[in-house]
């Protein structure tokens, strides 16, 4: 095994890691902003970290930097998207009143 393709691994398992426990954390943790701070790690964290692996298996080529921008997206995107459900959540439960800016 190359030490490539050792690296990749490590990134891979991580990455799943990342995923199954925030998925048991979607199962055991009570409440809507419990389970927001389990799916924030999976979206920020996990996804991204597959993607990486998939860029070192790769190795430099066009295709592994458009799989780094998927990475910087999915990095991104996560965090923003947890905020906005959060905030939704706390203004459909009366918490934040509706008409306040973000």
């Amino acid at each position: 095994m190359s030490a490539r393709t050792v690296c990749a691994a490590v990134l891979l398992v991580a990455g799943v890691a990342v995923l199954l426990l925030a998925v048991l954390g979607l199962h055991v943790l009570p409440g809507p902003y419990a389970r927001l701070h389990a799916l924030s790690p999976a979206t920020s964290l996990g996804g991204p970290l597959v993607v990486l692996a998939l860029v070192v298996e790769a190795g430099p080529s066009r295709r592994s930097a458009g799989l780094l921008v998927v990475a910087l997206i999915m990095a991104a995107g996560g965090a923003l998207t947890t905020i906005a459900l959060g905030r939704s959540t706390a203004q459909y439960e009366g918490r934040v009143p509706r008409e306040d800016p973000p």
